[in-house]
Formats: C-alpha cells, sequence, structure tokens
C-alpha cells in the first residue's frame, strides 16, 4: 500500500501524491521549443520529484541524461579540465546503471569509450566537440537535467562549463547540441555567491542568461490535495470529508509540498482524527519537532541579516515592501520561498512559516522582560483546557504600565507594541498552542491575531489607536472575522498614547450579536 513520503523523490506507484500532470506538460512545451531554463524553488519543493518525472515520463520523445553534482567532492570544481572530464563520467554512469530509454547503443559506446579515455582531463574543445558528436549521432534529442547546481554553483570551473553550454546554444543552428538543459536548485544561478569577482561584490550577470523564466506554480493546489487523500480515504476505507480537510492544509502551508506531505504523513502515523482538531495538532506537532526543512532557514537567516531584518519588519511592524527585484534581501526570500508577491508588496509565504518565524524571533527574546513576565503570569491563564482572554488582558496591562512608558515620545513602544504582546502570549501557550496573524489586516496600525490552543481559537485584534472611526471599524472586521471562525466572542487590545486615555480592561461591547471585550493599553 502506498504511503506518504517527505524524505526524497515520490513516486506515484510508492507514494500518495498530488498529480502534477498539467506542471509537466507545460515543461513538455517548453523542451519542445528547446528552451534552457533553471527550477528555482526552495528546499524540499517537490523540484528532484519533477526531474525525475521528466526523466521517466517524456522518453517517447527525447533521450533524458539526469545528473546530479550533489556527489562530486569539491576538489574537482577546482580545474575546468577535470570538471569537464567529471561531467562525462556522470553521463557514462547514467548509462552504464540506468540505460536510458532513446539513447541509442552505439551513442552509449562512445560515451563510455570517451570517459574511459579522458579520466583525468577533458579541454573545452573536446568537450564541445563531444556534445554536438553524440546529439549528432543520437536518433532522439538528448535532455539534460542538472540537480543539486547549488554544489557548483560558487566555482568558477563550473561557470566556465555553462559559459561553454552558452555558446553551444547560441550556435545551435550551426552545430548539434543539447535540445533542453534543466538546472534545478535553491539559488538563481544570477544569485550564486560567485569567485569571479571580489566578496564584496554582487553579481547579477551571469553566463547562464539564455535561460528563459520558469514561472509555473509548484505549490499544491488544494483540489489536488483533496483527489490524494481521496485515494488514501478510498485505500484505508476511512471518512471524511477531503475537500475541508484539504481546504485548511493549504491554508496553512500555501501548497508547499513538504509541509502538505508532512501533515498528512504524521496524522497518518499516529492515528489521528482527519478533522480541524488533528490538523491543528500536527501544525504544531511539526512546528516543534525538527526538520531539515526549519534547519534550514534558520542557517539562511543567520547567514543573510538583512533578510531577517525585512522579515522581522514584516511581522511585527506590519511594513509593506515593495517588491524590487535588485533588493538583495527580497530577492533571497522570494528565491528561498520564505515570501510572496501580494499586491505589489510581499507578504511571508505560508501560515505555518509565519507561526515558525515568530517563534524563532521570539525565542530569541526569552531573556526579556516581556517574556520572562508572562512565563511568570501563565498559571494564571488557563482554566480546564481554556484560555482566559480577559485575565490575560488585565495583567498584560499592568505589565506595559510597570514596564514601559506609554505616550508619543516613546517611539519604541509605538512600534513594537504588538511584538511585546505577542512575546508576552508566547511562554503562555508554548508547547500546547500556536498562533498566526490573518495577512488581510496586518498593517502598520492594526492586526488580527488567530490562537489555536487545545482544539480552540480565539481571535484577538491588536490595533494602535488612531481615532473612533477607525476603532469601529476595526470592531466591525472582527465580527467578520468572528462570523467566518464561528466564535462568539473577540477581543481587542488598543495601544493609546493619549494621555487622557483610560487604560484597563473595558466594558463588553455587543455588536452585530457578538461580544467584544477590549483592554485599552
Amino acid at each position: 500500500m502506498k504511503t506518504f513520503n517527505t524524505a526524497g523523490t515520490c513516486r506515484p506507484n510508492e507514494h500518495y501524491m498530488v498529480d502534477i500532470t498539467e506542471r509537466l506538460e507545460i515543461i513538455r512545451k517548453m523542451i519542445a521549443k528547446g528552451d534552457y531554463f533553471c527550477i528555482n524553488r526552495g528546499r524540499q519543493y517537490g523540484k528532484t520529484t519533477t526531474l525525475e518525472a521528466i526523466s521517466t515520463q517524456f522518453t517517447d520523445e527525447y533521450c533524458i541524461f539526469p545528473i546530479s553534482f550533489e556527489i562530486v567532492s569539491d576538489t574537482t570544481f577546482a580545474d575546468e579540465e577535470k570538471l569537464y572530464s567529471t561531467f562525462v563520467w556522470l553521463l557514462a554512469q547514467q548509462f552504464k546503471w540506468m540505460p536510458l530509454k532513446g539513447l541509442d547503443e552505439e551513442v552509449g559506446n562512445e560515451i563510455k569509450s570517451f570517459s574511459d579515455t579522458h579520466k583525468e582531463k577533458c579541454s573545452e574543445t573536446e568537450l564541445s566537440e563531444f556534445i554536438s558528436t553524440i546529439c549528432h549521432r543520437n536518433k532522439k534529442p538528448i535532455v539534460l537535467l542538472i540537480d543539486e547546481v547549488d554544489q557548483a554553483g560558487n566555482n568558477v570551473s563550473f561557470l566556465k562549463f555553462l559559459g561553454l553550454l552558452r555558446g553551444m546554444y547560441l550556435r545551435r543552428n550551426v552545430i548539434p547540441t543539447f535540445q533542453s538543459i534543466i538546472l534545478a536548485g535553491v539559488y538563481d544561478i544570477k544569485n550564486l555567491k560567485l569567485k569571479m569577482r571580489p566578496e564584496d561584490q554582487h553579481q547579477y550577470n551571469s553566463p547562464w542568461n539564455i535561460a528563459v523564466p520558469f514561472d509555473v506554480d509548484m505549490s499544491l493546489s488544494a483540489e489536488g490535495i483533496a483527489n490524494m487523500l481521496a485515494e488514501y480515504k478510498t485505500d484505508h476505507r476511512l471518512d471524511f470529508d477531503e475537500k475541508a480537510i484539504a481546504q485548511m492544509i493549504r491554508d496553512y502551508t500555501a501548497g508547499y509540498p513538504f509541509l502538505v506531505s508532512r501533515i498528512c504523513q504524521i496524522i497518518d502515523a499516529e492515528q489521528w482524527t482527519w478533522d480541524k482538531d488533528g490538523v491543528l495538532k500536527t501544525v504544531n506537532k511539526i512546528l516543534t519537532e525538527g526538520s531539515t526543512l526549519f534547519d534550514d532557514i534558520a542557517k539562511k537567516l543567520d547567514e543573510f541579516p538583512e533578510l531577517e531584518r525585512t522579515i522581522r519588519g514584516v511581522l511585527f511592524n506590519g511594513y509593506r515592501y515593495s517588491f524590487n527585484y535588485y533588493d538583495k534581501a527580497t530577492n533571497l526570500a522570494l528565491m528561498f520561498n520564505f515570501v510572496k508577491q501580494q499586491d505589489g508588496a510581499f507578504a511571508v509565504a505560508c501560515r505555518m512559516f509565519e507561526i515558525w518565524f515568530y517563534e524563532y524571533f521570539i525565542s530569541q527574546d526569552k531573556n526579556s522582560a516581556d517574556f520572562i513576565q508572562g512565563m511568570n503570569d501563565k498559571n494564571q491563564f488557563i482554566h480546564d483546557g481554556i484560555l482566559d482572554i480577559p485575565r490575560i488582558f488585565e495583567r498584560f496591562v499592568v505589565h506595559m504600565n510597570q514596564t514601559y512608558k506609554m505616550d508619543h515620545d516613546n517611539e519604541f513602544i509605538e512600534n513594537d507594541a504588538r511584538k511585546v504582546f505577542l512575546t508576552y502570549l508566547r511562554p503562555v501557550i508554548n508547547g500546547v498552542g500556536s498562533y498566526h496573524i490573518e495577512e488581510q489586516t496586518r498593517d502598520h496600525d492594526r492586526m488580527d491575531v488567530v490562537i489555536d490552543y487545545l482544539g480552540m481559537q480565539y481571535v484577538v485584534e491588536l490595533k494602535i489607536w488612531r481615532g473612533n472611526a477607525y476603532n469601529e471599524r476595526g470592531e466591525e472586521q472582527l465580527c467578520r472575522y468572528l462570523e467566518y471562525f464561528d466564535l462568539q466572542e473577540g477581543y481587542l487590545i488598543s495601544f493609546c498614547f493619549n494621555k487622557t486615555k483610560q487604560s484597563g480592561l473595558q466594558p463588553p461591547v455587543v455588536l452585530n450579536g457578538r461580544t467584544l471585550i477590549e483592554a485599552v493599553v
């Protein structure tokens, strides 16, 4: 019976998968046109699975050579002639261990013979002639797939190798060459830290500027997830609403392939319920367990401080950064699939990433007065597994009044008031619950926080006071969210900098049949 897979390549006959036929048909058309392109996506985003599908499903039309530089030692890249001979060896290994469909036997023997006679080195001229020869003699056009180009990309010799392929591409009407070349990796070629220039310069131009844009959506749709779950449901003779669960999984993951598969894998392995509670419990487990995906995100934040500052600004301050292709932080965040473009700006790519970012950033502030006070107060807030939000408000107001000067002269608190509340809240729900921000409401003045705790949800609006009219609009928006989540009670915190304010818990307000409880800080 099939299983859900999060380790390595997914195969349709072994694993439950979302159908990627539509994606493959777009790629098929690109290959038919002779396009060279790069599949650049974040870690565990289905790149290798896509390459394997190309290798197995396009063999009626093409001879597909899939190779990877992942197994090649760093010393190979020290010398370009050694790299060229290694490239030919990789082609020969494919023919030796995995006889390729569409590769003529005499051409395969020629590859092996050339590799045997060029074990140590191969000149640029020899490699160019070799490629032209095999592409000319083979009956089917040859497509080259190179996975894990990140492994090679910061080496000058690899750049020269790409330059050779580019030169052959530009002369393809004169000399035979590959029908198409597809590179796959996390980094776009133009963003690799190439050592052809001083370390303090950024190289955006590369010898791979012949590549056409690869704008194919590789996220998994709610419909595709539902179809996968329908197959699983039938195999296991279960009864649940696969469309509703698929939509919820999509809401939390934005279709990030690893996260989709991991949610399904855990529910299946733990035999948890295929419902809202099961998904929420699984999301919390994924966010608290170690994984190579989140390890890599933490590494990238550490490696690129400007990237961390940008994401912090989006999350805690509601900044709307306009997309700028030449801004390094923007480009990196998009390339790693940490963010997405939305209405001319960019937002965090998915809800699970957002929750993880909050966890990560706040964990760095665990020695702050806000985190420590939340830790000290937490035992007052949970009764029979239910969060006492009004009591949280009361204690938080006391903490703010004792710790911060709440007036217009305190620029820090106006910019970071919501961060202070989320830091205070974190130890209260730590290990049991999580929270996320409804992205439609995140701006510099307000945001709606949805807290998930032991199967229950609470909606809390955090806003900077901008007058009665603005406040009323916020209350109406909160009521709409309560209706969406089917909740009767909602909560507001207003950070007010007027000296005449009445701080503390305010009398409840009933609006559109729902009760709103507000605290003023």
